[in-house]
């Protein structure tokens, strides 16, 4: 028999999927329950609410995002912020990882408008890349790491906001330029 936590597991799984196939169109209770298979009822047997519902697919699409930029640094590797500009500029604009960037953008959005629950999930969401940015660095410790995290953290999202509005050639290309900032003239 399958465990309350283990069928928990599931539907969250299901449920970051949808968002990540989906973004915030479709995220009535209805529509989240359809996407993981369990009625509105059963959906809120496992969450108290939809704001729960929505913070634990985060934090899954989260999760699922840390493993793929570990892949781009390791843990413990600290590098330049050009350096690691770089990478986190090279991995926002693969393809697998654009749906997790366009709901980044959609959580953000909803944040500034103050719809509930995503100003929490955006500030808990953005703590972390500040976090993760901050020990990857290799910086002078009389820097302020969190002003170089939070300006690396901003050219990052600014791809995604170039793949959205212009499209992902231009996104990749703005990547690649990053390159070239280093660069002596």
């Amino acid at each position: 028999m399958v465990s309350r936590e283990e069928q928990r597991a599931r539907v969250e799984a299901a449920l970051a999927a949808h968002l990540l196939d989906h973004g915030l169109a479709q995220t009535s209770l209805r529509e989240l329950a359809r996407a993981a298979a369990v009625s509105d009822r059963m959906l809120l047997y496992y969450f108290a609410d939809k704001a729960e519902v929505l913070g634990c697919a985060a934090q899954r699409i989260a999760a699922d995002l840390a493993g793929h930029i570990g892949e781009a640094v390791g843990e413990g590797e600290r590098l330049s912020p050009l350096a690691l500009l770089e990478r986190a500029g090279a991995l926002v604009t693969r393809a697998e990882i654009r749906p997790y960037m366009r709901l980044w953008v959609q959580m953000i959005a909803a944040a500034g408008r103050g719809e509930a629950p995503f100003p929490a999930i955006a500030e808990a969401m953005l703590a972390g890349f500040l976090a993760w940015v901050e020990a990857h660095l290799a910086i002078d410790e009389a820097a302020d790491r969190q002003a170089v995290a939070a300006m690396i953290v901003a050219a990052v999202d600014g791809l995604a906001i170039i793949d959205i509005g212009r499209g992902p050639d231009l996104a990749a290309r703005a990547a690649r330029a990053i390159s070239h900032l280093g660069r002596p003239r």
